[in-house]
């Protein structure tokens, strides 16, 4: 192409299309970051760089995170009534009694009660993956803790964990279920 014949106008064209392109760039730009912000203020640093490191890739992980929070939308996820806290509530302080004579028992028992926690607010409890994707959506900030005590339970089941780490398995249990049955969300919901 001889650029010595161009016209004004076919210049002009060409650098209208030129901003143009350089705009509709930083457009996607930013809005990529802006969706990466908002998965990580969602999902806070861990759950978002577990998925990024599951996958190895930023927009796979990122569509990944979208597609749980999607999934957990399309729930009915409900706050607890105040009398299934305060039974829930009694079911723990009898779990965490418990475990002084039993630690592997009270364990089993805990994880149990999670699930049937998770099950009444409206959670799909089936799956332990799915289910701790599931609640990553609505508590990032502790579902590490669910899969550490997860963890525990397990190797516990097969005689593999020490009483330190069934303290530490409830520990993790305890921070789930606090925030699972917290009164705050009743606040909220009915303000809402």
């Amino acid at each position: 192409m001889n650029f010595d014949i161009l016209t004004t106008t076919q210049w002009e064209i060409a650098i209208a299309a030129v901003v143009i392109l350089t705009l509709g760039i930083a457009a996607m730009a930013i809005a990529r970051k802006r969706r990466t912000e908002k998965l990580r203020a969602q999902f806070g640093d861990s759950e978002y760089d577990r998925a990024l490191r599951e996958v190895g890739n930023q927009r796979k992980a990122e569509s990944i995170l979208k597609e749980r929070n999607d999934r957990v939308q399309s729930f009915q996820i409900r706050p607890l009534s105040v009398a299934d806290q305060a039974r829930f509530r009694e079911s723990w302080s009898s779990v965490q009694g418990r475990f002084v004579d039993s630690p592997g028992g009270a364990i089993t028992e805990a994880d149990r009660l999670l699930g049937d926690v998770m099950s009444l607010r409206g959670y799909p409890v089936a799956d332990f993956a799915q289910r701790t994707a599931d609640i990553s959506v609505d508590h990032p900030s502790v579902t590490e803790n669910y899969r550490a005590a997860h963890a525990i339970a397990i190797r516990q089941t097969m005689g593999q964990a020490s009483t330190e780490e069934l303290r530490q398995a409830m520990i993790h249990y305890r921070t789930l279920f606090e925030e699972l049955v917290d009164t705050s969300e009743i606040a909220r919901a009915q303000s809402a």
